[in-house]
């Protein structure tokens, strides 16, 4: 290992460093040697990671010096935050801050920082359709990590802000087709006509790792990802060639959405009224082709699905 390269992977058993790990390992006549960072390396995860190659270390977001020595001697690091852990916009960018501090301090040569957009230049706290989440966000989830973007701009370390978009993985979480009373199969989803850029979360990291493998060529951009861009009705096809039946899609509107005692409802309501007011430049931002240049295995939505049908089956 001691000619490679080391990323440093935080979030290295979740699903974005996940598959960044996963990544680099499968490419060990490549440049790097991976470093997962975990709150427990002596989780079966962590250990399974161990077994396959990598390098594990126990570390948090909330605890600095730890993350110090996880970056030390690192020459990449992969920083990503979980808002749903504390579901706090002030406790995300808390941790990213740690994290720039930390990067700083340990010399790292490259950061690729997952963030997302503000969705308040869409809609912002002063548009009395949507309502204004945690004091000062339409978002939390999205505009935190924006803000935290000026953390690592303004600590100097060389940056990528990899912005990435809906996880399909959200359709095993309920947000999938749904067998109506009639028996018919129906995708609901508030986004009207408009496209939803959607990405697998495993080629997230695979992206990342093309990233790190372009050197500086994109130190102090923004790299903005998806794996492909769908309507409803276009999810519901797929779906409906997938499954084998047909899926009606059925569009709510915004309001109906948040109105539906949902958990977190109003933050994901907020966060589709986004997509489409924001349509335009949200999709126009994600270059499939420059994606696919970073990430030649990055899967379209029905190769995702053929691979999880069993996950988005309903009863």
């Amino acid at each position: 290992m001691s000619d490679k390269k080391i990323i440093t992977v935080l979030g290295a058993t979740g699903a974005q460093g996940g598959g960044l790990v996963r990544a680099v390992l499968a490419d060990p006549g490549g440049p790097f040697a991976v470093r997962a960072v975990t709150r427990n390396a002596g989780s079966a995860k962590a250990r399974a990671l161990a077994e396959r190659g990598a390098e594990v270390v126990a570390a948090t977001l909330d605890d600095e010096e730890s993350l110090r020595k996880a970056f030390e001697g690192a020459h990449g690091a992969f920083v990503v935050t979980s808002f749903w852990e504390s579901m706090s916009a002030d406790v995300e960018l808390a941790q990213a801050a740690t994290a720039a501090r930390a990067a700083k301090a340990a010399g790292v040569a490259h950061v690729v920082w997952s963030t997302l957009e503000d969705t308040r230049e869409v809609l912002p706290v002063s548009d009395p359709r949507v309502p204004v989440l945690q004091g000062r966000y339409t978002v939390p989830h999205f505009d935190a990590k924006a803000e935290a973007d000026a953390f690592f701009r303004d600590s100097g370390v060389p940056t990528t802000y990899l912005r990435s978009t809906f996880y399909w993985e959200g359709f095993t979480q309920g947000t999938g087709p749904a067998r109506g009373e009639d028996g018919r199969l129906v995708l609901t989803l508030p986004i009207g006509e408009a496209q939803l850029p959607g990405i697998a979360a495993e080629d997230i990291g695979r992206t990342a790792h093309g990233v790190f493998a372009a050197g500086d060529e994109y130190v102090g951009k923004t790299v903005s990802i998806a794996g492909e861009h769908l309507t409803g009705a276009q999810y519901a096809a797929a779906f409906a060639g997938a499954l084998g039946e047909p899926v009606e899609y059925r569009p709510l509107t915004h309001e109906q959405f948040r109105s539906l005692g949902l958990p977190a409802g109003a933050e994901f309501g907020n966060m589709f009224q986004f997509y489409v007011e924001g349509e335009r430049g949200f999709v126009g931002a994600r270059d499939l082709d420059l994606v696919r240049s970073l990430n030649p295995r990055l899967q379209p939505f029905r190769s995702w699905l053929n691979e999880h049908i069993e996950a988005v089956r309903p009863a």
